[in-house]
């Protein structure tokens, strides 16, 4: 087991965001004898939901990303709150951001983001038997422009680069998995 081969050291906190922590963490490699401070963002986990209606068409969201300066073509998500069990989590973001409510909520799985630097997870969702229910809610510094495409368009739109965030991808591809 490589795990064998480091031995940790100590930790400080480097940064407290909004969302985010960033720590350090000091290693020692064992072969080598060579230490080394890594960084570590500490995240709260995360939902994300494929919102799939009655007659087989996708809730997609629209909304600006800081990181890439851009709109960007996604699925609802987001943090879940202290204490929030995923499903619970899938439920308000899936209605705060869409208005949407589903029938059926049912995990695709759950995933690493970016375990190199990252300590948290995505839970993957596929609520089933949506409707629209009222006006979406979203938080104040999000604008989301809600739309409905064809559960059968979303591998073109993967393809082709309209759909291009790595977790509503993997959601796909674990949505995918699950009807075969």
């Amino acid at each position: 087991m490589p795990q064998r081969h480091w031995t940790f050291l100590n930790s400080r906190a480097v940064s407290d965001h909004r969302i985010f922590r960033i720590r350090h963490d000091s290693y020692r490699f064992g072969p080598s004898g060579l230490e080394q401070e890594f960084v570590v963002i500490e995240s709260p986990s995360w939902v994300n939901v494929i919102p799939i209606t009655a007659d087989n068409r996708v809730v997609l969201i629209r909304q600006y990303r800081h990181g890439i300066q851009e709109v960007v073509l996604e699925i609802p998500g987001g943090v879940m709150e202290k204490g929030e069990a995923p499903e619970a989590a899938a439920a308000r973001e899936l209605q705060e951001e869409t208005g949407y409510v589903g029938e059926k909520l049912r995990l695709l799985g759950r995933v690493l983001p970016n375990p190199a630097i990252q300590n948290n997870y995505c839970y993957l969702f596929a609520a089933e038997g949506c409707r629209c229910v009222g006006a979406a809610n979203p938080d104040p510094f999000e604008h989301i422009e809600v739309l409905e495409r064809p559960l059968d368009d979303i591998p073109a739109m993967i393809r082709n680069g309209e759909i291009a965030h790595s977790m509503v991808i993997a959601a796909f591809g674990l949505l995918s998995l699950q009807q075969k």
